[in-house]
């Protein structure tokens, strides 16, 4: 048996037990890709992190759910930059390049005069694809009714790194309705059926915050739902600018909140800027060290 050290931070807050969880291992270059599944498995957050050694950028790395791989996560890459910089890996440094499966993308880490560390990531080039499905089963697959949903908006499948499909919900009340059936998804988003979904409106508990939102998992990731998503927050941005406000001043500053339902209440900065040919998207937030604790492993 090997026993391997999982450090437990919180993403997208600087309270414990608020954002989103995430496990960060640091020793992921002397895991299999089997261990590293089966860690994440044990562990059963949305995702645990794996940093390892890059050939292309200054580390790379992996994201596991409890049930398979995923090319990016947003909340996991703000722990685990986090945790290296503030164990004192990353030196002093302030940009450094991260290796995906999405992609090599940019990282910068500001440090506030009170120490805080606050973590900006670029995501991959945003894309959309349409929902062709019912309305109607979709709004009852998360609880609501088809009257629920915004009537003006589009329901699109967005990435800047991980599909979800966007839903515009027209009031924040019905977001304490929500109850997902995740079972349902795959046979309703049948254009991609591993797609997450994720419910948001214009309306806000915080009158700082732009945008509100939840986060419902897909079925084949063995967790329910995501407490402050980072790239569905991302992608929910260049909605925003591509479909709400598309006349608007560059570089467009979001914040989305998320996590109150669950009382895991927490924020995302969103920037979006237009480029040549699409949006620049980019997330910043923080996180917060909660505990270590030690996972077995059978083999």
């Amino acid at each position: 048996m090997k026993s391997i050290t999982v450090y437990h931070y919180d993403a997208f807050s600087k309270e414990p037990d608020k954002g989103n969880p995430a496990g960060v291992v640091l020793n992921g270059d002397e895991l299999t890709d089997v261990e590293m599944q089966e860690i994440a498995f044990k562990v059963g957050f949305n995702e645990t992190a794996f940093p390892v050694k890059s050939d292309v950028a200054d580390l790379r790395i992996r994201f596991f759910t409890p049930g398979h791989e995923m090319n990016l996560c947003g909340h996991a890459t703000m722990a685990t930059v986090y945790a290296l910089k503030s164990k004192g890996l990353l030196g002093d440094k302030t940009e450094i390049s991260i290796e995906t499966n999405a992609g090599i993308l940019p990282i910068k880490i500001n440090a506030s005069v009170d120490s805080e560390i606050f973590i900006t990531m670029k995501q991959a080039s945003p894309q959309f694809k349409e929902f062709t499905g019912s309305k109607e089963e979709l709004a009852n697959s998360i609880g609501l009714k088809e009257s629920d949903l915004h009537a003006d908006l589009p329901i699109l499948y967005g990435s800047t790194g991980t599909w979800t499909l966007l839903i515009p919900i027209k009031q924040l009340c019905a977001f304490q309705k929500m109850v997902p059936n995740n079972k349902q998804f795959p046979e309703i988003l049948k254009e991609l059926p591993k797609s997450s979904v994720h419910p948001f409106c214009l309306e806000t508990y915080d009158s700082k915050a732009d945008m509100h939102a939840r986060h419902f998992s897909s079925p084949y990731s063995g967790t329910i739902e995501d407490a402050v998503t980072g790239t569905a927050s991302g992608v929910m941005g260049t909605f925003y600018a591509k479909y709400i406000k598309n006349s608007f001043i560059e570089p467009l500053n979001l914040i989305v909140e998320q996590g109150h339902e669950i009382e895991k209440d927490g924020r995302v900065v969103v920037q979006v800027s237009k480029n040549s040919e699409s949006f620049d998207v980019q997330i910043t937030g923080n996180a917060v060290y909660v505990k270590d604790f030690q996972v077995l492993l059978e083999n």
